[in-house]
């Protein structure tokens, strides 16, 4: 059976053929090219900025995603793993936003389980950063894996629109997979993101930026 190509691009943006390329990947219609990596080792930021030869956010790809495996906190207790956009290179990070966010968790000793929406988490046009984990544990073996799509940053006509889904160990601890989604208010372009913990740094990890063809 042939899925439509929208269902393909979808897995694909899952990531089921990506943990050892590093290059192009290619399947039923869906090209994702690896732009750029970074590397936490107790990092306050880690900001998408520079590529190659040019910004790595620019018109040559209508869709962009970031890739999180093993995100850890380097704080004495649980944090906020968070992102910003810039509309000025990097030069500041507080674009004004809007955004929704819901998510399930399940602990561990099976006390509590839910779904829920969590107003904390979310921004009604505010220009501080936007929450991907909400509660990261710092225990040492406590991390967070996830992806955030950013949609059309280049255009200068419309607003931005990003969604994420998480998962990670929170300080409980406990299961969550959070879902967020919302958009960037600003017809300018969006040239840089930055991610960071909202205390302490970014102890180890990696994030990895695609463009989506």
């Amino acid at each position: 059976m042939t899925l439509p190509s929208e269902k393909l691009i979808t897995l694909n943006d899952r990531g089921a053929r990506i943990a050892t390329t590093f290059g192009s990947v290619t399947s039923g219609g869906a090209n994702m090219v690896l732009i750029k990596k970074l590397t936490a080792s107790s990092s306050a930021t880690l900001s998408f900025v520079d590529g190659a030869s040019s910004v790595v956010l620019d018109n040559t790809y209508k869709e962009y995603m970031f890739t999180f495996k093993d995100i850890h906190p380097s704080h004495g207790s649980a944090v906020d793993f968070t992102f910003q956009a810039s509309a000025d290179t990097g030069s500041s990070y507080g674009v004004t936003s809007t955004s929704t966010w819901f998510t399930a968790y399940h602990l561990e000793n099976s006390s509590d389980a839910a779904i829920e929406y969590n107003g904390a988490s979310d921004n009604a046009q505010s220009t501080n950063f936007e929450i991907l984990c909400d509660n990261l544990g710092n225990l040492d073996d406590a991390c967070a894996g996830g992806f955030l799509h950013l949609f059309n940053p280049s255009s200068t006509t419309f607003v931005k629109h990003f969604m994420s889904t998480t998962q990670y160990m929170g300080n409980d601890p406990n299961s969550l997979n959070p879902r967020k989604g919302g958009y960037f208010n600003t017809t300018s372009a969006i040239d840089a993101i930055q991610f960071k913990m909202a205390t302490g740094n970014i102890a180890t990890g990696d994030i990895c930026l695609y463009g989506i063809l």
